[in-house]
């Protein structure tokens, strides 16, 4: 059994689409019930769903890069 199949069975990831270029960022769909932001929290956040918003600390996460 690969690698991926092994993450997809055991994680439940989808298979990352075939023509993926180096460097591009892929973000799976969204369930059409996942929950949102209001409209002025999803533009503060950059985006509306919760799920996704990761935001970047820099140094205030242990790291020395701001």
């Amino acid at each position: 059994m690969e690698l991926t199949e092994i993450i997809r069975e055991q994680y439940g990831i989808s298979k990352f689409p075939n023509k993926t270029p180096e460097a591009m960022a892929y973000v799976p769909f969204q369930p059409e019930n996942a929950d949102t932001y209001t409209p002025m929290q999803g533009f503060a956040s950059g985006t509306m769903y919760p799920s996704l918003n990761k935001p970047f600390y820099g140094s205030k996460c242990g790291g020395h890069n701001d």
